[in-house]
């Protein structure tokens, strides 16, 4: 089985915990950015991005994940308990992710992922992962998500100097609460910045390079939500 047979399975199969994390929420390198396994010649085929690999005990990150996982740090350990960005409502009906994973070689670090979730404005807290919250207005809930890609998906501050992970993924989760094209639109450019930050790549929920295209028709895909979805127009009523 080649390498990158392996790669595909292993991404296809990460992220039994995310979802499970979703339910919880809707129902109450440089050098130092990563370790280089093996530096390819310039114009060699080595050069060329390869879809990062995400190991066996990887959680699938796909909506269409059906388990539900128990959550909590190793051990059986009881997460501490934050309500900072949960959803305070019990119903969704739309998941959209994205991931950013690390490129061929290299694993993202666990104290870069936190300096990078800070710049971008995301906030630790509820199942102990990162939000992005409606200024002034945290009660209303996350806009999105991120979450680590491996087990157990949240993040062990206690030990993240010690966090290596091949990739993060992102979640929104709908309702959110603003329109979905909206929490679109401010989701996408924090993940790519990410990206940026932590010199990874961006993959679509498929766990392919995000390109322009696949924007085009998620943009469609939830601007069509946001008319499904928007409040019917007020009846007047006659006056006589």
């Amino acid at each position: 089985m080649s390498e990158m047979t392996l790669l595909r399975i292993g991404i296809l199969i990460a992220g039994l915990i995310l979802i499970g994390a979703i339910v919880f929420f809707g129902r109450p390198k440089k050098p130092s950015q990563g370790r280089r396994v093996e530096r390819a010649e310039p114009g060699s085929q080595n050069a060329e991005r390869v879809e990062p690999g995400l190991g066996d005990d990887a959680p699938d990150y796909s909506s269409d994940a059906v388990s539900q996982p128990e959550l909590g740090l190793p051990g059986g350990v009881a997460l501490p308990e934050n309500d900072l960005g949960k959803r305070p409502s019990q119903d969704f009906d739309k998941i959209v992710s994205l991931y950013v994973a690390a490129r061929a070689g290299h694993t993202l670090r666990g104290e870069d992922i936190v300096v990078a979730a800070e710049k971008t404005g995301l906030v630790f807290g509820h199942m102990n992962v990162f939000h992005r919250l409606v200024e002034h207005h945290p009660e209303r809930g996350p806009v999105f998500s991120m979450a680590n890609i491996m087990q157990p998906g949240s993040f062990d501050m206690t030990t993240i100097r010690e966090l290596e992970t091949p990739a993060i993924a992102y979640f929104l989760t709908l309702p959110a609460p603003m329109p979905a094209l909206e929490a679109w639109d401010m989701m996408l450019p924090n993940v790519q910045r990410m990206a940026e930050l932590l010199e990874g790549v961006v993959l679509d929920d498929s766990r392919n390079a995000l390109g322009r295209q696949r924007i085009m028709h998620i943009r469609e895909e939830l601007r069509a939500y946001d008319r499904q979805h928007e409040a019917p127009p007020l009846t007047k009523t006659p006056r006589w």
